[in-house]
């Protein structure tokens, strides 16, 4: 496998290679100006603009009106019609119209509960003075009565009784009939005249119940999970549930199960590791049956003779028996300066295999909580790199283009976000009991040492790109600017490459021929999550 770390330290054998590449390209400012382009010719191999759209509460109904036109348009239904298949269908239109294809109107219609307008077995009925409603068995005025699409007449009191139940009730997208056995769908302009003379509030909350619905039952469309709550929604615009998305208000969420951005992880696998991570029962455990807490450093510690004179890594000696500090002299039958008890010889360690899964856990989650911290501070870094930016535009410089200073930091940004959850795959691919019998041992080694080398590539390189970011380049004379631009634009580029190839490694070699088929990830995006672009009013 190509190795895409430098390797050596030296920034004079770095230099070096770039005066080579200065030989060979004179024009600099013709490379650099490169990476820009190279921002430019991936977001084009896309072949699409933004894949998902910000939805307000402001443009929510145009949204709406959008899907429910073609419905209208090629069905020529009413708007109540159109609405009522979509809700069936989920607000899947393409749904809609294979199903038409493949079923015809009628079955289309009758699956829905949608019954298109016909009175005429009424109009002898209507003709009269007063209808017997056939749930109160009251006569009621013709004018005091409400006919629907599938001809149930009933008189209007009990038609708003049965609409204010169904509202409260949380039925409200799609009320039926009273008729028994009758599926039909009410029209929502008589559900909404009728209620709003008795309860205007409450036919407020029918209309954003109607509203909503083109988000609650949509699987392209789903809220924001930001806390407080921005109030905004985005809609995916292909069928790939499984990915991640911002929202305009900056949040990163996966779009799937709407947990933050975890990629490469899977949905069912960061599930698992925020419930480890959170309350890992078997780390309390054995902690609180094993270790003792250093009173010096706090520390756990684990007894691992029979003496219970311990003494930590940071030098302190402590009785096991109550964890008091202690001195170092000691017989077999007291602690000079110490009377809290007689020693005992330690009981055999019983707990071999959950300490085993304890350490192992331990080896994953600090890497993970390593770059989560990492993470943190960059992000603060970002505000730093800015006033560098000011800096570098106040000098009189032959550059004005320092764009490559920011796409440096977000691309560092990401990857420590991409490292950080590539931990969590190793856990469980790489563990006997998420996968178990998945693969042979042989074939988890070579799998697991594919895997670890692009990951520690990629952290090598990571970390060169950290440095280069934190380095005071704002201070720097122009060549030396230039260099320290050109390893930063490099190291993107090159850390790319390396995040395709983990991605591809995890999808392809390690999820693929997996017989569970639950375990999915985000592709991978050179310009990272996907940006949800506003939708027109």
């Amino acid at each position: 496998m190509e190795d895409y770390s430098y390797g050596s330290s030296d920034d004079d054998e770095w230099d070096n290679q770039q005066c080579n590449n200065d030989d060979e390209d004179d024009d600099d400012g013709e490379f650099l100006d490169g990476f820009t382009e190279i921002e430019q010719e991936r977001n084009g191999i896309s072949g699409k603009g933004p894949s998902c759209k910000v939805i307000r509460k402001e443009t929510l109904l145009a949204a709406q009106k959008e899907d429910l036109q073609r419905v209208m348009d090629l069905l020529s239904l009413k708007e109540h019609h159109a609405r009522s298949l979509l809700i069936h269908y989920r607000w899947e239109v393409d749904k809609v119209f294979a199903v038409l294809v493949e079923r015809g109107t009628e079955m289309l219609y009758a699956e829905a509960g949608v019954t298109l307008e016909g009175k005429e077995e009424h109009t002898s009925t209507l003709s009269t003075s007063e209808v017997t409603c056939q749930i109160c068995f009251e006569d009621a005025p013709v004018e005091k009565t409400t006919v629907m699409d599938c001809n149930h007449i009933f008189c209007n009191e009990c038609w708003t009784t049965h609409f204010i139940v169904k509202i409260n009730e949380g039925q409200s997208k799609q009320v039926t009939c009273m008729a028994q056995k009758c599926n039909v769908i009410c029209d929502e302009g008589k559900i909404r005249d009728l209620v709003t003379a008795r309860d205007p509030a409450l036919a407020e909350k029918f209309d954003r119940f109607l509203l909503e619905s083109y988000i609650d039952d949509n699987k392209r469309v789903k809220w924001c999970p930001s806390v407080p709550h921005c109030g905004n929604a985005i809609r995916i615009e292909d069928d790939d549930y499984c990915c991640e998305v911002e929202c305009a208000c900056g949040v990163q969420f996966c779009f799937n199960c709407l947990s933050e951005a975890h990629s490469p992880c899977s949905c069912l696998m960061w599930k698992l590791w925020m419930k480890k991570c959170k309350n890992d029962g078997k780390t309390v455990t054995w902690i609180s049956e094993n270790a003792k807490h250093c009173p010096n450093c706090h520390n756990a510690v684990e007894k691992n003779g029979g003496c219970n004179l311990v003494r930590c890594r940071c030098g302190q000696p402590f009785c096991w028996l109550c964890g008091g500090a202690t001195g170092l002299d000691h017989t077999w039958s007291s602690i000079r300066g110490h009377t809290c008890g007689i020693y005992k010889e330690g009981e055999e360690d019983k707990s071999t295999t959950v300490r085993n899964d304890l350490l192992r856990y331990t080896h994953y989650y600090e890497r993970y909580m390593v770059h989560r911290d990492s993470l943190e501070a960059e992000a603060n870094m970002k505000q730093k790199l800015k006033f560098e930016v000011l800096k570098l535009e106040a000098r009189e410089l032959l550059s004005k283009d320092f764009s490559w200073v920011e796409n440096g930091c977000n691309r560092l940004l990401e990857l420590r976000r991409i490292l950080s959850c590539s931990y969590p795959v190793s856990f469980y691919v790489f563990d006997q009991t998420l996968f178990k019998d998945e693969m042979t041992q042989k074939d988890r080694e070579i799998k697991k040492n594919l895997f670890e080398n692009l990951q520690q590539q990629l952290e090598i390189n990571v970390e060169r790109l950290s440095m280069f970011l934190e380095e005071p380049f704002a201070k720097y004379p122009e060549d030396k600017l230039l260099e320290t631009r050109t390893k930063i634009i490099t190291l993107s580029v090159l850390t790319d490459n390396l995040c395709k190839e983990l991605y591809d490694c995890i999808d392809n070699d390690l999820l693929l021929p997996l017989q569970q088929a639950n375990h999915t990830i985000a592709h991978y995006r050179s310009e990272g999550v996907a940006k949800a672009s506003e939708l027109p009013n």
